[in-house]
């Protein structure tokens, strides 16, 4: 990136290490905690609304909707995350691979040969031509299905249990009223249960975070990955030589989730007490007497 960075050899102290830190490599490595924050902010709000219809049909009063919906939850919480990380990424790459051969390749020619998935190169997910940013941003949308599918579980049983703990006696109100039971979802039912649901779902977030590091296991070049290549020991075949560094490069990961911890934990409590007024909460309670005091 600098103009002195052109020889390493010959370079030492804050020079060396500036030359160091702004590599290429360290580059991509600089990029990888975009690739994170890419993967949280698509994630959670694709999570959220999984959660949601699955909570949804959990409660419809269609028994095969209410099965699909609470089936969603429980198969979907019973399997380990790693497997179930590793299991739809791949699903989903050869069944669109399979999709596509049957257009573009010999169809009498199977794709299962032996133990082997093949496709004729046409099939190919992304083409073997293609850029290298495609093939990345493959990974990352793949990754984004898996993760979206597992925490939208989870997501769907917290909502679930939000919706059944808003008290009863203000949806017999409403009913009282006249309200149908869609305008009783609407304006009763799902603005009050999030407060009941936010708990639950601070803690998904949380989960979300901490499992970000799994996505080196579906082949995406994380933050991770990154660490683990930059920090292991370099020789003197390397531009910048230098001894096993990865408990510095771990060390910066830990300080960046603990950072992300901070800052989410913040926003979520803000967004507590401003659901909280006016619900008949202890927390809700508390802010009205806050109120009166001042």
């Amino acid at each position: 990136m600098f103009a002195y960075c052109a020889d390493p050899k010959t370079l030492e102290g804050l020079a060396w290490l500036s030359c160091y830190l702004s590599s290429g490599t360290h580059l991509l490595f600089y990029a990888s905690f975009g690739t994170v924050l890419l993967l949280l902010a698509l994630t959670a709000p694709i999570s959220l609304a999984l959660g949601f219809m699955g909570a949804l049909a959990a409660r419809s009063p269609v028994a095969p909707l209410r099965w699909l919906g609470r089936s969603y939850a429980a198969v979907v919480r019973g399997v380990p995350d790693v497997i179930f990380f590793l299991f739809v990424p791949i699903a989903l790459d050869q069944g669109i691979e399979w999709l596509l051969s049957r257009v573009y390749c010999d169809p009498s020619v199977p794709v299962r040969q032996g133990n082997e998935f093949v496709v004729c190169a046409a099939a190919k997910m992304p083409p073997g031509t293609a850029p290298g940013w495609v093939h990345d941003t493959y990974g990352i949308a793949l990754a984004v299905v898996a993760f979206s599918i597992v925490f939208g579980a989870f997501a769907t049983n917290v909502l679930y249990g939000a919706m059944r703990a808003v008290p009863r006696a203000q949806l017999e109100t409403a009913e009282a009223y006249g309200l149908s039971p869609r305008q009783i979802d609407r304006r009763i039912l799902i603005p009050q249960m999030w407060s009941y649901a936010l708990p639950g779902l601070s803690n998904l977030w949380m989960i979300l975070i901490k499992a970000t590091p799994l996505l080196f296991l579906l082949g995406v070049e994380d933050i991770v990955y990154w660490a683990r290549e930059l920090g292991g020991t370099k020789t003197s075949t390397f531009a910048y030589p230098h001894g096993d560094w990865r408990v510095w490069y771990f060390l910066a990961l830990l300080v960046f989730y603990l950072l992300m911890t901070w800052v989410s934990q913040r926003a979520i409590d803000r967004l507590s007490s401003r659901l909280s007024r006016g619900q008949a909460t202890l927390a809700g309670e508390a802010l009205r007497k806050a109120g009166a005091a001042t």
